[in-house]
């Protein structure tokens, strides 16, 4: 849905991409890029799961030559932190850095922090940078969730964004220019005949899942609250085939849960018990009882609202077999998971504290309307 344009004409371009980076005949963009007249294709960046999307989460990716085309390939996924973003070496020789990865809306999804960093690597460099725009797949009308606070940032928190911002690739890098004070040349090309109020199936193109645990765009409208469940011992459905919409853990008793989470009249969306046995990551092998989630209305489902909703109920059937994750997450190591991805310690305290759904809800009201407010002059697609 992106338009061709003059700022891709250059010399020698970088490409930051992965699987999803296709048109609607599903031609990778690397493969047109190449054979534009004008375009000298010289290397390609990948982010987390790699150029060709085969990684884990959190797995690092290491340096290559892309198969197909023969270009190195520089990940932007290693080890460390620094791995996170080109280095000047990487960037040396090109003309411009070009950014084509879809986003799913949601401030934790590593790849808009990659695009940030990206930029902010452009800026020092005096390099341009070009964002070939894709639609928000869950609609950009809605904005979900609290605000980020100094001091939790972090790979799934680069910047101060809602949880759901409601916002394409394109409109964040506006966002992110102005907000951080970049000196950087910035275009964006922006999408064609995409409307805010569509999600990905109104779209009618093809959906390429972005990452491992992203099989569907009905995916996509949990992940920005059910994604909460990794700062947890829950599993949040890696090892099924129903990833973020399915979760549960060995010790919970499934029609309790269903009960407890329908009492509380979440809007659009429906709970049914399920049991299940994740085939990798938390709990493989050991049958799991917990929650399927039925998504009836997405226009009113509210994802944080409803992955709060499933932590809450869940640690308070047996608050000795919950735990929250302690791990180092996205490479911070002193900050539990759970707080990074809500963006402060407020909703985990609230939660040990006995807090009620409407009184968390109540905590980020505010918070989402200044986001609201904070977005609307880097909003370019009608509604």
């Amino acid at each position: 849905m992106a338009r061709r344009g003059e700022p891709l004409r250059g010399p020698r371009l970088g490409l930051v991409c992965n699987p999803t980076a296709v048109d609607a005949r599903l031609r990778h963009a690397a493969d047109l890029l190449a054979a534009m007249p004008g375009v000298r294709l010289a290397a390609l960046f990948g982010p987390e799961h790699g150029v060709r999307g085969d990684a884990q989460y959190m797995a690092a990716v290491g340096g290559e030559r892309d198969r197909r085309t023969g270009l190195p390939v520089h990940s932007l996924y290693g080890e460390t932190a620094a791995s996170l973003a080109p280095s000047a070496a990487q960037l040396a020789g090109l003309d411009a850095l070009v950014f084509d990865v879809q986003d799913v809306g949601s401030r934790y999804y590593t790849y808009q922090a990659t695009m940030l960093l990206c930029m902010e690597a452009a800026a020092r460099a005096g390099l341009p940078f070009v964002v070939l725009d894709r639609p928000n797949p869950i609609g950009g009308l809605l904005v979900e969730g609290p605000a980020l606070r100094p001091g939790f940032e972090s790979f799934c928190g680069l910047h101060d964004l809602a949880p759901r911002h409601g916002l394409t690739v394109g409109e964040l890098a506006w966002l992110f220019r102005e907000e951080r004070g970049l000196d950087l040349d910035l275009a964006v090309v922006e999408c064609a005949g995409w409307r805010r109020g569509q999600g990905a199936r109104a779209t009618g193109l093809p959906w390429v899942f972005p990452s491992p645990n992203m099989p569907t765009p009905e995916t996509a409208l949990a992940y920005p609250g059910m994604c909460l469940l990794e700062g947890t011992n829950l599993s949040e459905g890696r090892g099924t085939t129903r990833p973020f919409e399915l979760f549960g853990a060995p010790w919970l008793d499934a029609h309790r849960l269903a009960a407890d989470l329908a009492a509380e009249r979440l809007p659009g969306v429906a709970f049914r018990p399920a049991s299940f046995v994740p085939t990798w990551d938390k709990h493989a092998g050991v049958r799991c009882h917990g929650v399927d989630l039925h998504v009836l209305d997405a226009g009113a489902f509210r994802p944080f609202r409803t992955g709060l909703a499933c932590v809450r109920h869940a640690r308070a059937q047996d608050p000795k077999a919950f735990r929250w994750r302690t791990e180092p997450y996205e490479f911070v190591a002193d900050v539990p998971a759970f707080d990074l991805l809500c963006g402060s310690a407020r909703e985990r305290q609230a939660i040990e504290a006995g807090a009620t759904v409407r009184e968390l809800a109540r905590g980020w009201a505010a918070e989402e309307r200044a986001f609201a407010r904070r977005r609307t002059p880097f909003l370019r697609y009608h509604p």
